[in-house]
């Protein structure tokens, strides 16, 4: 885990590279049982053979959201732990784009940049991310995103 920065530091790390995270495997196992999860057993997902003969990607992709549903796991010891957070929740998102598809087999990776971090009361801090999931040795990125992320605080910050 990252050492907890404070958070009038965290302003001072926008327009700058967060980090980039560890490498994820997306093998058939994962998407097949993130596809009975969502119920979203479309064949080019869950059916290599089909997905093989039937479809221009040479075999079964992940679910674009597997690869959303991801960047919690992937931001884990790189996104900035602020002093003193009671909780840090998921805001959402402004922009998802998926990009290039995920084959089965390959491994990703989330590049992310702090794109904003505002006060949004004084036990409240949003913070903006510009997020790129990686494909190795792809040529585009599998999805690009604009994450907001809820920091709530213990105790006030005095505004700088």
């Amino acid at each position: 885990m990252n050492e907890a920065i404070p958070a009038g530091d965290l302003e001072l790390r926008v327009g700058g590279e967060i980090g980039v995270s560890r490498w994820f495997a997306i093998d058939q196992t994962r998407i097949d049982s993130f596809a009975d999860v969502i119920d979203d057993r479309q064949f080019i997902h869950v059916d290599p053979e089909r997905a093989s003969r039937d479809t221009p990607f040479g075999g079964t992709i992940a679910h674009g959201f597997l690869s959303l549903s991801l960047l919690t796991a992937m931001g884990e010891g790189v996104l900035p732990t602020i002093a003193g957070e009671a909780m840090v929740i998921n805001y959402g998102f402004d922009r998802v784009r998926f990009l290039a598809p995920v084959k089965s087999g390959a491994r990703v990776r989330a590049r992310f940049v702090l794109s904003e971090a505002t006060r949004r009361s004084d036990r409240e801090l949003v913070a903006r991310y510009a997020v790129t999931v990686e494909i190795e040795g792809g040529g585009k990125p599998a999805l690009a995103a604009d994450w907001i992320i809820l920091t709530h605080l213990k105790e006030q910050v005095n505004a700088a």
